[in-house]
């Protein structure tokens, strides 16, 4: 499935470059941003035994790069190079959870004219590779997470691993005032499985990212 994920990133981004090109006469219609925020997150899924997870929401930092490439008159496609964190707190043994991705997400975004600044709609989807995590025992121990898609059983009870990639749909909804300065509310729902297949285990575990944010951003052009 991970492939579909990666499929669509290629095409938005595809559309993008021809966007480009036919914009490569007033390359100032490109608009480049900076965005940084908090983000509440969240792992839901099913446990082994198929019973839905019941974890709590943390807070993570979110930030990086934006683009706003001009597709139609006040439709654009933005796409931007993030640093995500993720994670949860465990109701079954208070552990919390601290996941790092570098994130690529792409929308198709929506900006008409609201006031003396822009209205932001956008839908869209992500790609995320983790680059970094931790597991923070109740007893303030923590270990480092380690990643594959495939471990042994002795490898699962001896450390917390997680698959690198993460895929799923973004939506957006904000506001952008006249100086270019922004403020937006994001959702995003995992859909790729971010725990590894247990060798010769069949289970149904099944951990998903999911989480909402506030971000402030700045747009140069």
């Amino acid at each position: 499935m991970k492939w579909i994920y990666l499929k669509a990133i290629v095409m938005l981004l595809l559309i993008s470059f021809s966007s480009n090109a036919q914009n490569k006469n007033n390359s100032s219609a490109i608009g480049f941003g900076i965005r940084a925020g908090v983000n509440f997150q969240n792992i839901n899924g099913k446990d082994a035994a198929g019973d839905k997870l019941e974890n709590k929401l943390v807070p993570r930092f979110q930030g990086g790069l934006t683009a706003e490439i001009p597709l139609a008159d006040e439709f654009y496609l933005q796409p931007g190079i993030l640093y995500s964190g993720k994670g949860t707190k465990f109701n079954s043994n208070e552990a919390k959870l601290n996941l790092g991705y570098a994130e690529i997400p792409v929308s198709l975004l929506f900006k008409p004219v609201l006031g003396t600044g822009k209205m932001l709609l956008g839908v869209g989807s992500y790609v995320g590779f983790a680059i970094n995590g931790k597991l923070k025992q109740q007893n303030g121990s923590t270990t480092d997470v380690k990643f594959a898609n495939s471990v042994t059983l002795a490898e699962a009870t001896s450390a917390y691993y997680a698959k690198r990639l993460d895929a799923g749909a973004n939506l957006l909804v904000g506001y952008e005032m006249s100086n270019r300065w922004s403020l937006q509310l994001n959702a995003q729902w995992g859909m790729a499985k971010i725990n590894p297949q247990i060798e010769g285990v069949n289970n149904k575990t099944a951990y998903r990212n999911t989480g909402f944010g506030l971000s402030l951003g700045y747009r140069f052009r």
